[in-house]
């Protein structure tokens, strides 16, 4: 049996799935990697075509009754929010009213933006990897950063405006729930209970032989230093990804609870 399962090339997947992906820990099944941005992820849930995918907790909602969420495999952590990014130092409320590029209305990182800065002026949808260079190219006004743009943002002339996982963490004491790991609703529940336990037995083996997934890392992070990749794995890879836990949980259902509060 093949199960489709859909994650980011980022390093922190890689890392993470790279021992399923390649058959490394005991499952009943084997998975047909599907590499996509998470905002092509958080889309592609609406035709439900994947049976494992990486999906945002901001698209949660939106996904409805087709998935349900797994403990394992989650993008959750202390310190690990989006940034605001701009050319030059401002209030996050001042710098918000112009050009605000985005890496898709449906990422975690816009629904904290939305939280934190209601009042939001031209809204842009880029790819997170252009959102950088379109700051400097004066394209936008400001960038709301993901992934590996935070290690690298800095080397482009630019400053941060706002960390939204500490205005998360200042406002809730909770976590900052990015990304979870869903089975499609339609699988037998035995299939995904096996499903979990594959994952989390792939992100204890990352973390039991953190250079076996080395060359599949750096495979799909072309363009990334070693020292980017893992301070990448290192910030989004936690406790969290074993098992969600309970602060974690609490957290998801508060970050989804705001949201229906502010729709």
């Amino acid at each position: 049996m093949k199960l489709t399962f859909g994650f980011t090339p980022c390093p922190n997947d890689a890392f993470a799935f790279h021992a399923l992906v390649h058959g490394l820990v005991p499952a009943p099944f084997e998975v047909e990697p599907v590499l996509l941005d998470i905002e092509e992820l958080n889309r592609s849930a609406a035709s439900g075509e994947l049976q494992l995918t990486k999906l945002s907790f901001g698209a949660a909602a939106a996904a409805g009754e087709r998935y349900r969420l797994l403990r394992s495999g989650a993008a959750l952590g202390r310190g690990v929010g989006p940034l605001v990014v701009a050319r030059e130092a401002r209030s996050l409320e001042e710098a918000v009213t112009g050009r605000v590029a985005v890496p898709g209305r449906e990422t975690t990182a816009f629904l904290l933006l939305r939280l934190a800065a209601p009042a939001l002026g031209e809204v842009v949808e880029l790819r997170y990897d252009r959102i950088l260079e379109a700051i400097v190219a004066g394209e936008v006004d400001v960038g709301l950063i993901i992934h590996e743009s935070r290690f690298t943002y800095a080397e482009h002339g630019l400053v941060s405006v706002a960390d939204l996982g500490e205005w998360w963490e200042g406002e809730t004491g909770l976590p900052v729930p990015l990304a979870g790991i869903f089975a499609r609703a339609d699988l037998e529940p035995e299939l995904v209970d096996q499903a979990e336990a594959a994952i989390r037995t792939s992100v204890e083996y990352a973390f039991a032989n953190p250079d076996a997934g080395r060359d599949y890392v750096r495979s799909l992070a072309h363009e990334l230093s070693d020292e980017v990749c893992a301070a990448h794995i290192a910030l989004y890879v936690n406790e969290h990804s074993v098992d969600i836990g309970d602060d974690g949980l609490a957290a998801i259902d508060r970050l989804l609870g705001r949201a229906t509060a502010a729709a």
